[in-house]
C-alpha cells in the first residue's frame, strides 16, 4: 500500500532473461503485486521471474507476440482484477529507475491528476547518459504528439514509465489502444478524448546493458500515420461528436478557407502567366481565404491549447478512492495463450 493505495507495476518483457530479476527485486516493497507479461520471449525470461520467488509476482505468458502496448494493456486489465487502485508501468529492461516510483505517485495521491508520466527533459542533468540520436528523436517526437493528442503540457511522449488510477483506467478502453510502438502516443490521444487530467514527473534517463528490438525506419513511419490518423479522431470525438466545440468550427472553416485561397491562387497564377496581369479584385481573392484560414486555424490551436486537461477539475466525478476492493494476495499464473487465465492465490509474506 502507498498512501491508503493498493498498487500494481506492470513489466511488460520480452526477452528479458539479464534484466528482468533485476527489476523485480529493486521493486519498492510498498508495490502490493509485480505483474510481468512475458509477450512470448524466446528465452528465459519467464523463468528467471518465477526463480525471483517474490510472492507479489503475478506472471502472464503470452503465447503470440502482442506488442509492447498488447503486453501493458493485459497487465493494466489484470491490475484492475486484482482491485488495484494504481497501475504502474516499468520495463523489464531496467530503464526506469524503482526510487522515483513515489514521485508518479504523489500527484495521483493527492489529487493533482488521474495520470502521471516520467519526463527525462526537466534539466541540463536529464540529458546526461542519452544518446543524441534519441534526444532528437523525442524531441520531434514529443512536439508532433502533443500536436495530435492535446496534452501541450506534457513532453516525452515515448517515455513509457507511467502510473494511472482506476478511475481513468475503466474509463479507457484498452482495446481500441494502438498494441506496437505507438502505444504511449496513442494512449496519450485516447485519454485526451476523455479529458483525463494528467501530468509530468521529472525522472532522469537510465541506460545500462539493455538491448533495444525497435528498427527505426520501420518504427518512425507508423508512428507518424498514428499520429495523424489519432489526431483527427481525437478532434472529431472530442470536439464533434461529443460537443459541437468552436474549436471545429475555426478547424473546419480554417481548412475549407485555406484550401479555398489555395485553388484560388494557383488559378489566378496560371492565368496571369505571360503579358497579363491579375487585378486587385484576384488578388485580394486569393490571399484573403488564405490569411483568414490560417487566422482561425491558430485560433483553433489556442483554444485546444487552452483545453489541455492539466488539473483533476477537469474530469467530472474526481477520484473515486471509495468501495476499494480489499483483496490481498500474489497471483501466480500458468503458461497460456494471450487474453486467457488461470492463476492459483498465493499469500504474501511482505507489504
Amino acid at each position: 500500500m502507498y498512501q491508503d493505495l493498493k498498487v500494481a507495476v506492470v513489466v511488460p518483457a520480452y526477452n528479458e532473461e539479464k534484466l528482468i530479476a533485476r527489476t523485480i527485486n529493486t521493486t519498492p516493497d510498498f508495490v502490493d503485486h509485480i505483474v510481468v507479461i512475458d509477450d512470448a520471449s524466446s528465452d528465459a525470461t519467464a523463468t528467471e521471474a518465477i526463480g525471483t520467488g517474490d510472492p507479489r509476482l503475478v506472471l502472464i505468458r503470452h503465447e503470440n507476440n502482442t506488442g509492447v502496448g498488447g503486453a501493458v494493456c493485459d497487465g493494466h486489465k489484470e491490475a484492475l482484477r486484482l482491485g488495484c487502485d494504481v497501475s504502474v508501468v516499468m520495463a523489464g529492461d531496467g530503464q526506469m529507475d524503482p526510487a522515483y516510483l513515489p514521485a508518479l505517485l504523489d500527484p495521483i495521491c493527492d489529487g493533482t491528476a488521474l495520470f502521471t508520466k516520467a519526463n527525462r527533459f526537466y534539466s541540463r542533468d536529464s540529458y546526461r547518459g542519452m544518446p543524441k540520436y534519441r534526444i532528437l528523436g523525442n524531441v520531434i517526437l514529443s512536439f508532433m504528439t502533443k500536436l495530435a493528442s492535446g496534452y501541450w503540457h506534457l513532453f516525452d511522449p515515448q517515455n513509457g514509465y507511467t502510473a494511472i488510477h482506476r478511475t481513468a483506467l475503466r474509463r479507457l478502453n484498452l482495446d481500441r489502444v494502438a498494441k506496437d510502438y505507438s502505444f504511449e502516443n496513442d494512449l496519450l490521444i485516447n485519454l485526451n478524448i476523455l479529458r483525463i487530467p494528467a501530468c509530468d514527473v521529472p525522472v532522469p534517463a537510465v541506460y545500462g546493458d539493455e538491448v533495444s528490438t525497435m528498427r527505426m525506419h520501420r518504427v518512425i513511419p507508423a508512428l507518424i500515420a498514428q499520429l495523424a490518423r489519432g489526431s483527427c479522431r481525437r478532434v472529431v470525438l472530442k470536439y464533434v461528436v461529443f460537443s459541437f466545440s468552436p474549436i471545429a468550427l475555426l478547424l473546419l472553416a480554417g481548412l475549407f478557407l485555406l484550401v479555398l485561397g489555395s485553388a484560388v491562387s494557383t488559378w489566378v497564377l496560371i492565368h496571369t502567366l505571360g503579358p497579363s496581369s491579375a487585378s486587385a479584385g484576384s488578388v485580394l481573392l486569393a490571399t484573403l481565404p488564405i490569411l483568414t484560414g490560417i487566422h482561425f486555424l491558430i485560433g483553433a490551436l489556442m483554444l485546444d491549447i487552452q483545453e489541455s486537461p492539466d488539473r483533476l477539475a477537469a474530469t467530472a466525478g474526481g477520484l473515486d478512492w471509495r468501495n476499494r476492493s480489499s483483496a490481498r494476495g500474489g497471483t501466480l499464473v500458468t503458461p497460456m495463450a494471450s487474453g486467457s487465465t488461470s492463476a492459483s492465490r498465493i499469500p504474501p509474506s511482505r507489504r
